[in-house]
């Protein structure tokens, strides 16, 4: 969406300053030996892809002018200008997640997440035909956002297909060190869906499914005592399985949501 542009001190004016007063230009000071700046430029071009900014790149080494009147001491050091103002953005390298949440702050949106509000709108019309096509769209247009594969997956999951949504998930590595944990409950998810569909012929069985079923349509609040009383009836059904269940659903929320801070120490109490 957006576009790179090389800069100097001729053109930082019009092509920064000015332009910024459009939409935000990402300053990128950085040098060719310089190896963090290596790594990072992949990132931010990936960004600027997704995103609508200007990805200003200034060589410190050939632009000494522009490195010192913006009191450049280290690199990589990326800069915001929004309406000609020149803003601290980061120095160094630091997560893809975190330069998300920054762009965001200058109410930055990229293609994915408006991609998503779409498909939102649809799954609240009861539109899943429609949400399924733009989900296609989006990673046909996107197909290695993390974030995107995850949330397609688990469309696919509550829509029972389980194959497309294991195909998507194989695509990212559970060793991922910022995505792994989410892949690998989702993966477990899909045990949950195998478990609600086999042959009940006891009451465990019957709670367990019951317990699997809510968790698949994302009422975790009912889902996790059902689980929670499992645990405490019989530790060893399925392998542990209800336990396991229940560290899926944390996982999926997230460990500062309330759900998990509550069931996690409930959890705890009846194992020891």
């Amino acid at each position: 969406m957006g576009y790179s542009i090389e800069i100097n001190p001729n053109n930082f004016n019009a092509e920064v300053l000015k332009k910024s007063e459009e939409k935000p230009v990402v300053v990128d000071f950085f040098a060719t030996w310089c190896g963090p700046c290596q790594i990072l430029k992949p990132m931010l071009e990936k960004l600027r892809q997704e995103y609508d900014f200007i990805l200003a790149k200034v060589d410190i080494d050939q632009n000494p002018e522009l490195a010192n009147q913006y009191h450049v001491e280290g690199v990589p050091d990326v800069r915001i200008v929004d309406q000609g103002e020149v803003k601290p953005g980061f120095v160094g390298v630091i997560p893809e997640e975190q330069i998300r949440e920054l762009l965001s702050q200058f109410n930055l949106k990229s293609g994915v997440e408006m991609g998503l509000e779409a498909i939102q709108t649809h799954l609240d019309s009861g539109h899943l035909e429609q949400a399924q096509s733009l989900y296609y769209q989006l990673l046909e247009q996107y197909p290695n956002q993390a974030q995107l594969v995850i949330k397609a997956a688990q469309f696919m999951i509550q829509t029972h297909q389980i194959e497309a949504a294991q195909t998507l998930l194989n695509q990212i590595s559970e060793y991922d060190r910022q995505y792994g944990a989410k892949i690998a409950a989702l993966k477990q998810l899909i045990e949950l869906k195998n478990a609600a569909d086999q042959t009940i012929e006891t009451q465990l069985d019957r709670d367990f499914a019951e317990a699997c079923q809510l968790t698949l349509a994302e009422n975790y609040t009912a889902a996790l005592p059902q689980f929670l009383k499992i645990v405490e009836q019989n530790r060893q059904y399925k392998k542990d399985g209800a336990r396991k269940a229940m560290l899926t659903i944390f996982e999926l929320l997230g460990n500062d949501h309330a759900l998990t801070r509550e069931y996690r120490q409930k959890l705890m109490l009846s194992l020891y």
